[in-house]
């Protein structure tokens, strides 16, 4: 789904609106939207019964709308009204077709509020929109009076053996949703409809705590709008990531599939080769060269039997700066290349790289320590294969382009955007909502942050699974997304499954990808 700035959704319904789609459509289609999705969950648990709280605005708007909707389908609904005119034609409509009202100012002890939200499955949070200022309570009457809502809406929720289920409409209520402040009154989602396009602020934190689960409806925009269509930034998701992951026929060998080349591992770090070639693997890479300095070969083999072995000359168990030569000789079959996961810090490595990455013809992932070194090199983005994926964390991209990691993250996206066209090259700015930049202007947001994968190893894993799919065949920019988003998704699962984000290893993010290979039905 398409990532926007309030402005730019702002500028998007009013070029459509300029050629013929109305706000009033609009509103229409993104409030059937979201009554379809409430209506199919009702269908799948059992659930008749719906509050709106109906606030002055768009998202009010919306909420009533699919109240409606929701009424004739059968559902008993209640609309609580907060600073909304009752002579609106949209109460109008939802009065006629069977829905019951109650305005807040009519409910000074809140009690109406509480049975309607304990009477019901889902609660529809329409309340406030993307207009607000933050704090609420300091931000005129009208705010103030939407903040208390929020709070004894929250109250109520508590005190409930069941709470119903929280649907924001479009946005939670008191969600800044450009820069992701949220205020402290904001009722916590389980599930976040947002209409047309994702909200840039959502998928930010503290905001991103409450959206719950994240599901985009359409609204029926009209054809080749061009503010539509000037934005490349994206949410992934996974529906977008299953088609950009590669066939996979009855017919097919090993040799479809490709052959990825890894250089990695030292003493220090004997495990980053192993998880970055067996996520190579998992992703359905056909065969797997592991290059590595000589004594982890003993080391690794019986770990990762299915792959190729080069062992390189080494220095105490660093890759030795006469290895290229080891390397490029065995690189004939090969259809990618990854380097850096776990090399270390010695300079024999640095020479190593410096004279190893020019002389690489084949599409390349740069990771971890190989960032480091190849930071060293005069000119390095201009000599490497164009175009690249680098995969760098804050610290990393902190020596790639002497920000300090302060700078790089307080605006990440624009950030990776900038580089990734300095350089020409595919940028993974790692962390809590990883960022993809390419070099032609699109950038793609993971909307996953969770600390399952704040462990040693996990980053190895995330450059396997993208340098497996560049053996595919996958373009560089797909494949770093398509990576980027199993590699959350696995860590997630993982976490999931052992009860704990704590407890979460770099090796169980591996045993996770064929649970999210299984959900994108690859």
């Amino acid at each position: 789904m398409k990532l926007v700035t309030v402005p730019q959704m702002r500028a998007i319904e009013k070029e459509a609106d300029e050629n013929g789609v109305s706000y009033a459509e609009l509103m229409e289609n993104a409030g059937r939207g979201l009554a379809e999705l409430v209506h199919a969950l009702g269908q799948e648990n059992g659930w008749d019964e719906v509050t709106g709280l109906v606030g002055s605005g768009n998202n009010g708007g919306d909420t009533l709308v699919a109240l409606a909707w929701l009424a004739e389908a059968g559902w008993r609904t209640h609309a609580y009204l907060v600073n909304r005119k009752k002579d609106d034609a949209l109460i109008a409509r939802y009065l006629s077709a069977g829905g019951e009202i109650l305005d807040s100012v009519l409910d000074e002890d809140d009690e109406t509020l509480g049975a309607f939200i304990n009477e019901s499955h889902v609660l529809l949070d329409g309340l406030l929109g993307t207009g607000i200022k933050l704090p609420l309570t300091h931000r005129g009457l009208r705010q103030k009076e939407a903040a208390q809502v929020l709070e004894n809406t929250n109250l109520i929720l508590s005190q409930m053996d069941l709470p119903a289920f929280v649907v924001a409409v479009d946005c939670p209520s008191g969600v800044d949703c450009d820069t992701g402040e949220a205020a402290d009154e904001t009722i916590p989602a389980d599930l976040t409809v947002t209409m047309a396009a994702a909200k840039q602020g959502l998928l930010k934190l503290p905001a991103f705590e409450y959206v719950g689960e994240l599901q985009m409806v359409e609204i029926g925009l009209p054809e080749n709008l061009a503010s539509w269509n000037a934005i490349h930034a994206e949410a992934a998701d996974w529906d977008m990531v299953s088609a950009l992951l590669p066939e996979r026929t009855a017919a097919s060998h090993k040799g479809t599939f490709g052959t990825a080349f890894v250089v990695a591992g030292s003493s220090s770090y004997t495990g980053a080769a192993m998880l970055a070639g067996t996520a190579a693997y998992r992703i359905g890479t056909g065969l797997v060269t592991m290059a590595v300095p000589e004594p982890l070969h003993s080391i690794l083999a019986g770990h990762l039997p299915e792959a190729i072995w080069v062992p390189l000359p080494h220095e105490n168990g660093f890759i030795s700066g006469v290895a290229a030569d080891d390397v490029l000789q065995n690189l004939e079959r090969a259809t990618a290349f990854l380097i850096g996961p776990g090399l270390g810090d010695k300079l024999p490595t640095r020479a190593f790289i410096g004279n190893l990455i020019p002389a690489i013809k084949i599409p390349m992932v740069v990771d971890a320590d190989g960032l480091r070194h190849l930071s060293q090199v005069v000119d390095w983005h201009k000599n490497i294969f164009s175009p690249s994926v680098l995969t760098p964390h804050p610290g990393e991209m902190s020596a790639l382009t002497g920000l300090s990691k302060e700078e790089i993250q307080s605006n990440r996206e624009a950030v990776a955007m900038r580089y990734a066209k300095e350089w020409g090259h595919v940028v993974v700015l790692k962390g809590a909502f990883t960022v993809i930049a390419s070099p032609d202007g699109r950038s793609t947001v993971i909307p996953v942050a969770t600390s399952a994968l704040a462990k040693a190893g996990t980053g190895d894993v995330l450059a396997g699974l993208i340098v497996g799919l560049r053996a595919q065949g996958v373009d560089a920019y797909d494949a770093a997304v398509a990576g980027a988003f199993i590699h959350a998704q696995a860590g997630l699962f993982a976490a999931e499954t052992m009860g704990t984000t704590a407890s979460v290893l770099a090796t169980d993010v591996l045993d996770a990808i064929p649970d999210v290979l299984a959900e994108l039905e690859y």
